[in-house]
């Protein structure tokens, strides 16, 4: 499968943004991460109901309780990893805030990276399909991504002073995790989406399709971090 030059400048001049847009509400301060995922959650809850309705709008109630397992508690997860931080109680002063964005940046960049890895490993030597659910995915891409987003993960974290806060099997647990959770995320979508027979969930970013089309992975990758971290660390 060759790469569509026009496709992939399309989506890189958007993920540009995208990661502009991302970095500012995960680095300003809370107040801005809790607003970024926020507007994330009713923007993936607006696209799941418009989904839910084009499957089988008499059925759409019976729907409607999915909706805070799929959207809204991953995205309340993700807020408390960013809210509770990643700094022991005692490191932290009687004023200061608790807030950090280094595990919700360790899952939003080991996504990224796994799914960017997976569209380039699959366009040069993707062969074989992954599932029938999503044709374009391939076995070659799908493994390539998960390897080259552990690899690079584990990488920043043995090399990276600021991520030796926890040794680096944990960084390589949580890429895998995210890699092996988050293209289930992107499985369950499409599955969403060909039942309701649309291509994309919405067109708020240009070649990358609407907030689900975005956030698939992390949905559904994210409960499990969560519990890994509130377990293990």
């Amino acid at each position: 499968m060759a790469i569509d030059i026009q496709t992939l400048k399309t989506r890189s001049i958007t993920a540009v943004v995208f990661v502009l847009v991302m970095l500012a509400g995960l680095f300003i301060n809370e107040w801005g991460f809790v607003a970024l995922f926020t507007i994330i959650m009713f923007g993936c809850l607006y696209e799941f109901s418009k989904i839910i309705k084009k499957i089988n709008i008499r059925k759409y109630f019976f729907f409607v309780p999915l909706a805070f397992f799929y959207i809204i508690m991953p995205l309340m997860m993700m807020i408390d990893l960013g809210i509770n931080g990643s700094a022991p109680d005692h490191q932290l002063s009687k004023n200061a805030s608790a807030y950090s964005p280094l595990f919700p940046c360790a899952i939003i960049f080991s996504i990224w990276i796994n799914d960017t890895m997976a569209y380039v490993v699959g366009s040069f030597i993707g062969k074989t399909p992954f599932s029938k659910i999503s044709p374009k995915k391939t076995w070659e891409g799908t493994i390539g991504g998960a390897v080259l987003c552990v690899a690079v993960i584990g990488l920043l974290g043995y090399f990276i002073p600021a991520l030796k806060i926890i040794a680096v099997r944990h960084w390589i647990i949580i890429a895998a995790i995210c890699a092996v959770f988050g293209t289930l995320g992107d499985l369950l979508e499409s599955k969403l989406k060909r039942m309701a027979n649309i291509k994309d969930s919405g067109s708020f970013m240009p070649g990358h399709g609407g907030f689900l089309d975005r956030f698939d992975s992390l949905l559904v990758a994210t409960p499990f971090v969560w519990c890994y971290i509130k377990l293990f660390l």
